[in-house]
């Protein structure tokens, strides 16, 4: 694995080995045998603000040796105009890695292809990767697996967190439904990529949360959506995990949000308080699960 770009290039082993990496990389935070970072420096070039994404790589590339420039688009070339494969080709001579938080997946693509270096895409509008995978790991540590089990992710399934997802489940071949108006489901042309058949859409929340072993949102609003805010929180205003929903589920089903999260709207106050443990448990995971992705990408490189 020289890059991580999209949850689609990975396979179920892949994931597997990810998890597995990260739930060592936590238990061993603060006394690593191996730094295999020192002496590189990567850069962290973000065009949209974040807080976990941000603390999470610039910590986790330092507790591994490495050093870290943050490169906000403002502050670079990027944000006057110049082309992603030119600032890919000078930052390729300097950079030993990459971490890309921007709007197209085109430009995180580019960015490898032209740059050489080990890129990982910290957000885009298609997928969020690294997100999903510390959402695997904090599945794996709560119930003790990630076989055999049932994900209704409630929302604007036509994101790029549901995406992610549904690549996910199709690897790993667990159970996922995406409850969410027939607006706000993926493109019948693009469900056809899947082979799997254990991804569906559902409109009824009630339905597509029963039986759940664990229940996933995020926020109905993403950056870049703005000027559409009014319409999509009216229209997406009944997928919302609140506690009648939680009752359709599995007894001590997890409740799960990528962050940050609007009371009220996506998720009521009462279930993000009840289940608070678990949600900032998935987000300490993100520091442990993107360790683990630098460590393969370290691993790969060195061969």
């Amino acid at each position: 694995m020289k890059n991580l770009l999209s949850m689609q290039e990975l396979d179920a082993a892949q994931i597997r080995e990810l998890v597995a990496l990260g739930a060592a990389m936590k238990a061993e935070r603060g006394c690593h045998s191996s730094h295999p970072l020192r002496h590189e420096c990567w850069g962290m070039i973000f065009n949209k603000s974040s807080t976990r994404t941000r603390v999470s790589f610039e910590v986790g590339i330092r507790e591994l040796g490495g050093d870290v420039l943050f490169l906000s688009a403002n502050d670079i070339q990027l944000g006057r105009g110049e082309p992603i494969k030119d600032t890919a080709r000078v930052l390729g001579r300097m950079l030993h890695g990459a971490v890309i938080r921007t709007y197209a997946q085109s430009d995180v693509v580019d960015f490898a292809a032209f740059s050489g270096l080990p890129t990982i895409n910290a957000l885009t509008d298609e997928e969020h990767p690294c997100q999903v995978l510390a959402d695997l790991l904090t599945i794996q540590e709560k119930l003790g697996r990630l076989d055999d089990i049932k994900v209704c992710y409630v929302g604007d399934a036509d994101s790029n967190m549901a995406r992610s997802w549904i690549w996910a489940a199709e690897r790993l071949r667990f159970e996922l439904v995406l409850a969410a108006p027939k607006k706000y489901q993926p493109p019948t042309e693009w469900m056809s990529q899947l082979r799997s058949g254990v991804v569906r859409s559902e409109e009824d929340v009630s339905a597509a949360a029963r039986d759940a072993d664990v229940l996933y949102t995020d926020v109905f609003v993403s950056m870049g959506q703005e000027a559409d805010s009014a319409i999509r929180l009216q229209e997406l205003a009944n997928y919302q995990i609140n506690s009648a929903l939680l009752k359709e589920a599995k007894p001590h089903a997890l409740v799960m949000h990528c962050l940050p999260a609007y009371r009220g709207k996506e998720i009521t106050e009462e279930v993000l308080e009840a289940h608070a443990e678990t949600i900032f448990d998935e987000a300490e995971n993100r520091l442990h699960a993107q360790k683990a992705i630098l460590m393969q990408i370290c691993r790969k490189n060195a061969r």
